[in-house]
């Protein structure tokens, strides 16, 4: 049986509901070593909806992943419309789940400990405490993995994982989550349960979420909104219904490509 989900006030500033996008981006150009990846995008990320990038490989999507994040140098302007501190140039509250962990599977650390290292950044050997203990347990209920807190990281499973990393990333409890694609390493017959879990988080919390995934399928039953990438630009944006049409899948993917839209 799924953890039961406790209820978390949706994003709002002192004022009521904030409105307009989360993030405007403007012409905005990314180069690694002398190659070009981001030429000029611009885009708009909507406040408290789901928000999939797609693209074929190289189209710039985990590049303007990074770009959000500060990962990468850049030129052009992204502006945050979040209610953090301005005086700082990225949102202290964002949260990220990258496609994978890289780690040492034999590493003798259970989620807990995993978790509670992230969130204190202490010596395991002070131990966690029951405070500690508890937030982590309520995170993890978030993810649906409660039941995992005391498992051996290295003996999780790849959807496991990519749900304690889900779980890490809620805290602080972000009014972005950027999520790159997040169920590469979970069997297909539970892609579909993960991707559930995103549109639950966005519904319960308000969260703004940007997922990068190939999976066009899902995108057309999780996202509100899809920006198409080609060659480091914005091709074109809008809802599922608008984008996901088998002339605009072709023209980004090829003319053998199409798209199967779930009825919701």
């Amino acid at each position: 049986m799924a953890d039961e989900m406790p209820a978390v006030p949706a994003a709002a500033s002192a004022n009521g509901p904030r409105v307009g996008p989360l993030v405007t981006i403007e012409n905005l150009h990314v180069t690694l070593g002398q190659v070009s990846i981001l030429k000029g995008l611009s885009a708009e990320i909507a406040r408290g909806r789901i928000s999939a990038l797609i693209g074929l490989n190289g189209a710039g999507k985990t590049t303007l992943l990074r770009a959000l994040l500060g990962e990468v140098p850049s030129t052009g302007t992204i502006r945050f419309h979040c209610g953090h501190d301005h005086r700082q140039k990225y949102p202290q509250h964002l949260g990220y789940v990258p496609q994978r962990l890289h780690y040492d599977p034999h590493m003798p650390v259970t989620v807990c400990e995993l978790m509670g290292l992230a969130l204190r950044r202490r010596p395991l050997f002070f131990g966690l405490g029951r405070r500690l203990r508890t937030q982590v347990s309520e995170l993890l209920r978030l993810g649906h993995a409660v039941r995992l807190l005391d498992d051996s990281v290295g003996g999780l499973s790849g959807g496991e994982l990519q749900r304690v990393l889900l779980a890490l990333a809620l805290e602080p409890q972000p009014e972005l989550l950027l999520l790159d694609e997040p169920a590469a390493g979970i069997d297909f017959q539970h892609q579909g349960e993960f991707y559930r879990l995103i549109g639950e988080l966005n519904e319960r919390t308000g969260v703004t979420i940007v997922l990068v995934s190939h999976d066009l399928s899902v995108v057309s039953k999780v996202a509100h909104r899809v920006l198409c990438l080609n060659e480091g630009r914005i091709q074109c944006a809008g809802t599922p219904e608008e984008v996901l049409t088998g002339e605009m899948v072709q023209r980004i993917f090829g003319a053998d490509k199409g798209v199967f839209a779930h009825r919701h």
